[in-house]
């Protein structure tokens, strides 16, 4: 690894409002220029139309740019988030899954809004629709923003807390993509598997030990160690586990918007020393 790459700021892992974020993807660069990011991704959930204009506001503005994207898989009854970081963002492969996934989070779409609408909460789908930026996708969040603009909620959390998690009355189940197929996609295209924020999975240790297993096996090749809500007890308990699965370590902030994010672009702690960054061999001149 050389010395520059030591000193860069990396945020791998963030959204513009081709997913759930507000930001455009132009907006979003500007934002990250502000704060100083020295290489980013772009890692919409299950698209990668944003990519393009990013890069060329990234070349415009001085930043590395890295396509990303970050899709949404089922595993063992537990969804989980897996990015993919130096994707082919034409790769076939990649782009049929996602949009198979796509055409499932709209039909998941019409089932929460009718569970909404069974307690009181009309006109929830075209509110939704309403506050996605992307015509081909929608997720909860647009839904949750369509409810704090209702006055329903006082913000999304209120929203997530209070109706679309599990057991509450908008929630809904899915069946997203394998992860076996996800991490094919990914590694198809040329990208590298990542595991987003692992600390945010209700799973035990031996779950977590099971699901990394399976990951490697898989083809996964790095894990999330600093993002977003991770704890420092969080982050050292992540970054050993990398060291145990011999998996390399991603910086990401999560970063969706500037009213709602854990974090701001690219302020995030540094990788324990310990780890091997998923940067390492990337040629960032």
């Amino acid at each position: 690894m050389s010395p520059l790459n030591l000193s860069l700021n990396f945020d791998l892992h963030c959204h513009s409002n081709v997913s759930d974020g507000v930001l455009e993807p132009a907006s979003l660069l500007e934002r990250a220029a502000v704060q100083k990011v020295d290489v980013l991704a772009l890692t919409d959930h299950d698209d990668v139309a944003g990519l393009d204009v990013a890069r060329q506001h990234a070349q415009r503005l001085g930043i590395r740019f890295i396509d990303g994207v970050e899709i949404s898989v089922s595993w063992r009854q537990q969804t989980l988030h897996v990015i993919g970081l130096n994707v082919g963002h034409r790769n076939v492969a990649l782009l049929a899954g996602l949009a198979g996934i796509r055409e499932g989070r709209k039909e998941r779409a019409v089932r929460i809004a009718a569970q909404l609408a069974k307690v009181g909460i009309t006109d929830a789908l075209a509110g939704a629709w309403r506050h996605a930026g992307n015509t081909e996708l929608i997720g909860r969040m647009h839904f949750a923003r369509y409810l704090v603009a209702q006055g329903v909620c006082q913000d999304v959390q209120a929203v997530f807390n209070r109706y679309l998690t599990k057991g509450k009355p908008g929630y809904v189940s899915h069946q997203w993509a394998d992860l076996r197929d996800v991490v094919e996609w990914i590694r198809l295209s040329g990208g590298r598997a990542v595991l987003a924020h692992p600390g945010r999975y209700p799973l035990n240790a031996g779950k977590m030990r099971t699901l990394l297993t399976e990951f490697c096996d898989a083809g996964g090749e790095a894990i999330e160690v600093a993002t977003s809500n991770h704890t420092p007890e969080q982050r050292s308990n992540f970054a050993g586990l990398a060291r145990r699965f011999n998996l390399m370590a991603s910086r990401g902030s999560d970063f969706h918007s500037p009213e709602e994010s854990w974090r701001e672009l690219g302020r995030l702690p540094a990788l324990p020393e310990t780890c091997l960054p998923v940067w390492h061999d990337w040629n960032i001149v």
